[in-house]
């Protein structure tokens, strides 16, 4: 016993010598201008070589700290504190036993620096919290009273398009929230283009989960690709917005204004819009919000990369509600925002309304080639002209009340109403490889529509006593009734054998679909030790859909009131699902792993009303998952993600009906279609140099589908006329890699990004009987380089490079190859006297091709002139010009599966604009942040 405690005495005496030999920094860390000590400042020491986080500390009330322990080596001193300059220094720390007092540490208020002695640090720019990256906005350069949206334009990894649109270490951003919550419901535009950059302290970008999800820690592959602003201190109270009035030639106009006031943890926001330059107000988000979203033929689009469903719905009433780009829009809109938590934060409400009517109007021209298995191929060429009006009521709310520490319920609802109103009036032609006319058609459609939506889930949450046990359950509810009604009058004519055959279809169309779904899920967890856990589930899901399309042709009294019954259809679809599944989990300080699978055993039961015939039929679904992640750092980090969903068909594609709405092109319903199995492989790695600033993300994701639904056509060569359903097929398949490598030149102070996105696709489809396998891929490369100096300029200059190349096996000699171009340049000039000269330019050059030989390069050039006046630049006064060249085209190219088309349309062209710009704001006190 007495040796033992010896050796313990004698072991713990060696132990305190050996840290003793460690060393010591310390100091005071002083304001060079109130000569005050600052206490709470925080103090890092960082490894050199890598950056890594080695010590950290805060200074106490008199501003001394001290970090011990240190072992010899090299290291980065970094100081910072909220509206202070960060201060850094690098340590050299060659004896093991000494201390390094560095004494008074001078650290400067950012507002008093001068410029020749301002030296930013972006020491902290980047960093990686789980599955989070987030950038600190105040090491991002912007001009004063700069936007949200110009802020993220700076950000490593995140492109900004000329309609707002945002991309996300390559995937396109579908919420931007502002302090963890939803602002203004799904408008990102909204948010990035009206938010002021200077309010924002973290810029945060994440893969959204479902509630449910991130309280278990179970992937249910509900994932939107995020940005969260989180909003400073000093700016949580007070009010702020901006006013931008302007009219200018031709008519056009632009006026909106945005007000918020944020009082703690309430905040109110307002805003209205009313304008016809096509750049306010219309959310680039409305398709997935608020569009049909019908499934039928896959087009390869260009800007993309990649297959997407198109077509399949109702022609008669395509317009999905949204502009963009084609035509002359008039937008008048307006929105409320209210959020709050109280009650220790156990409460929190979260609501938004938005209104909107919009008119838009215009043409298009249609140019294409269609190719079929005999070698045979056929040109078309078609004009429309349309009027489409919406009036959008929309509004969503949620509430979340939390029982205890252990326990919450939250309860979302959103609702919408929907009127719209169509006309479109149509020509078309198609002509033979001798340009012979097959047919002609002349088409009028006009459509009055109604959509009604109301959707609402519960989420109640609770923590049992065992540490990890949890259990929780989720319902959710989802209600859609739309009703149209319209004309068709289409006049054709087909040239077979050189005999003129005319067909006039007069009919009066009347549709009805209504869908109600209810989704429940129990979720239970048992932790298995301190870092694993199992994760069972069950669920029962029911959603019933019933579709009623009338179709009446006119009488011998001129009234519609003949039934056409090979257009008209009541068809109701009934599908009923019991789920069950169960997830091993694993949490480790570097490692998160978690798989599992839910098996959903499904029933349909499917019957036509006129008939009175039905059809049940039972499937098998699985669902597995499957989720890796290691940090090899804070800044470093590799996932591998594996999902499998089911797709079920809908009642569109189902329905035993012939919908006439463009005769030329008659889509027929398939009752016997099977759900399809979609897997889906992601892999992606980060990695950031927090000294030298460089980054590097880069994802490679591949899919293939199971029973895939897809196109079967027929096409009469020698009417042109083309009957199409959905069938199912196996061997789709798509491929695609992105990487953005970034860095920075510190001698000249530019920022260079290199960015690539391949993207590879395999389409099965039918084709006259005969299968058409269609090979598609696309080859992006990109430059950016930014360059600022404040309070003088702002140039960057990004050329973009793509080769889209596809093949069909129905005619493997033909072969659909392009080269499209784009160099967007921009500048801002700040000229004495508080002037400002802006310009931006995208340089689009599109190489013909062997169906297309029509230049479409165009230059579109916008710039503007103005004037800061008031404290802080509050106000500007401008004068912009828009297309001043008057080159802008409308125009886009897509491929598909067996055929490839251009289009070319109406769009806003040259005009100039008076405008004046007013910020204004009245913050609260500045104060710390709380990180």
């Amino acid at each position: 016993m007495k040796k033992t405690l010896l050796l313990l005495i004698t072991g713990l005496f060696f132990c305190f010598l050996a840290n003793a030999q460690k060393a010591t920094v310390k100091g005071i860390i002083r304001d060079t201008s109130s000569r005050e000590n600052l206490y709470n400042t925080t103090i890092s020491l960082l490894h050199s070589k890598d950056s890594i986080l080695y010590k950290f500390t805060r200074s106490d009330t008199k501003g001394n700290f001290e970090l011990k322990g240190l072992d010899t080596g090299k290291y980065v001193l970094l100081i910072t504190y909220p509206l202070y300059a960060d201060y850094v220094e690098v340590l050299n720390i060659k004896d093991s036993a000494a201390v390094m007092d560095l004494g008074s540490i001078p650290v400067i208020l950012k507002a008093n620096l001068l410029k020749e002695v301002i030296v930013r640090q972006t020491v902290s720019a980047i960093r990686v919290k789980g599955d989070t990256t987030e950038y600190a906005a105040d090491s991002f350069k912007v001009q004063e009273n700069a936007s949200v949206e110009d802020l993220l334009k700076k950000l490593p990894g995140i492109q900004v398009d000329r309609n707002g649109q945002i991309t996300a270490q390559g995937e396109k951003v579908q919420k931007v929230l502002v302090d963890g919550e939803e602002f203004f419901g799904d408008d990102p535009t909204l948010v990035t283009q009206n938010l002021r950059a200077d309010m924002i302290d973290k810029v945060q970008v994440f893969d959204k989960k479902s509630d449910q999800a991130n309280f278990t820690g179970i992937d249910d592959g509900e994932k939107q690709k995020t940005i969260n602003l989180k909003l400073k201190d000093n700016k949580k109270n007070g009010y702020f917005g901006r006013l931008n009035l302007g009219a200018g030639t031709d008519g056009y106009h632009d006026n909106q204004i945005m007000v918020n006031a944020f009082k703690g943890k309430q905040k109110f926001a307002a805003y209205g819009i009313v304008s016809n330059t096509g750049t306010s107000g219309l959310n680039w988000q409305d398709k997935g919000s608020y569009g049909d979203s019908p499934l039928g033929n896959a087009d390869y689009d260009e800007a993309g990369g990649y297959f997407f469903i198109d077509g399949g719905g109702d022609d008669l009433d395509s317009w999905d509600g949204r502009y963009n780009g084609q035509g002359y829009p008039l937008v008048q809109t307006g929105g409320l925002h209210y959020n709050n938590k109280w009650n220790d934060d156990k409460q929190n409400l979260n609501a938004n309304y938005k209104i909107l009517q919009l008119h838009v109007n215009g043409g298009s021209a249609t140019n294409s080639q269609s190719i079929l298995p005999d070698s045979t191929s056929f040109y078309n060429n078609s004009t429309q002209n349309f009027v489409n009006e919406i009036l959008r009521n929309r509004g969503n709310a949620s509430y979340e009340y939390q029982f205890d520490s252990s326990s919450s319920i939250k309860i979302m609802a959103d609702g919408g109403i929907d009127h719209k109103i169509t006309s479109n009036v149509a020509y078309s032609e198609a002509l033979a490889n001798d340009k012979s006319l097959i047919n002609k058609s002349d088409r009028n459609t006009s459509t009055v529509g109604d959509n009604r939506s109301v959707n609402s889930s519960l989420l109640w949450k609770k923590k049992l006593k065992k540490k990890g046990r949890t259990i929780s359950f989720n319902l959710k509810e989802n209600f859609s009734n739309n009703t149209s009604d319209g004309y068709l009058y289409s006049d054709n004519h087909y040239y077979q054998d050189g005999i003129d055959t005319r067909e006039i279809t007069d009919q009066y169309k009347d549709n009805i679909s209504k869908n109600i779904s209810f989704d429940s899920k129990v979720t239970y967890s048992e932790p298995l030790s301190k870092v694993s856990s199992l994760i069972l589930n069950y669920g029962i899901v029911l959603n019933n859909s019933n579709s009623e399309r009338s179709s009446y042709n006119k009488s011998n009294e001129g009234k519609y009131t003949d039934i056409d019954s090979l257009y008209s259809n009541d068809y109701a679809f009934n599908v009923f699902t019991h789920r069950a599944g169960a997830n091993y989990s694993l949490f480790k300080k570097k490692i998160k792993f978690n798989a599992g699978s839910n098996v959903g055993f499904t029933s349909f039961d499917q019957k036509d009303m006129h008939t009175q015939t039905s059809l049940k039929r039972s499937f098998v679904n699985w669902y597995p998952q499957a989720n890796f992640s290691y940090n090899f750092s804070q800044q470093r980090r590799i996932f591998l993600r594996y999902n499998g969903s089911t797709q079920q068909p809908t009642i569109q594609q189902i329905q035993p009906i012939a919908t006439n709405d463009d005769p030329l092109n008659i889509a027929i319903g398939n009752p016997d279609l099977k759900p399809s199995f979609r897997n889906s492989v992601n892999l992606g790695f980060f990695d950031f140099k927090v000294l030298t600033e460089r980054n590097i993300w880069t994802n490679v994701g591949y899919t293939f589908t199971q029973n895939a639904i897809t196109s079967r056509d027929f096409v009469d060569a020698s009417t042109g006329k083309r009957v199409y359903q959905s069938v199912n097929a196996d061997g789709n398949r798509s491929l695609y890699a992105y990487l953005d490598y970034g860095f920075k030149i510190k001698k000249i102070d530019t920022r260079i990004g290199l960015n690539s996105n391949i993207n590879g696709s395999r389409y099965v489809s039918i084709v006259n009987d005969s299968m058409n396998v269609t090979n598609s891929s696309s080859y992006s490369f990109g430059l950016n380089i930014n360059k600022d100096k404040e309070k003088k300029y702002s140039i960057y200059v990004s050329p973009n490079a793509t080769y889209t190349i596809s093949k069909s096996s129905i005619q493997q000699n033909l072969e659909t190859k392009y080269w499209t171009f784009t160099v967007s340049t921009g500048a801002d000039i700040f000229l004495p006297l508080k002037f400002q000269i802006h310009s931006d330019c995208d340089f689009n050059f599109r190489q013909k091709t062997s169906v297309f030989e029509n230049n479409n390069n165009a230059i579109l050039w916008n710039a503007w002139v103005g004037k800061k006046l008031l404290k802080k630049d509050a106000l500007l006064i401008k004068i912009t010009g828009h297309d001043l060249l008057n080159q802008n085209i409308g125009f886009d190219r897509t491929v598909n599966s067996n055929y490839i088309s251009q289009n070319t349309y109406s769009t806003i062209q040259r005009f100039f604009l008076l405008s004046l710009v007013w910020n204004f704001t009245k913050a609260g006190t500045p104060g710390p942040s709380q990180d």
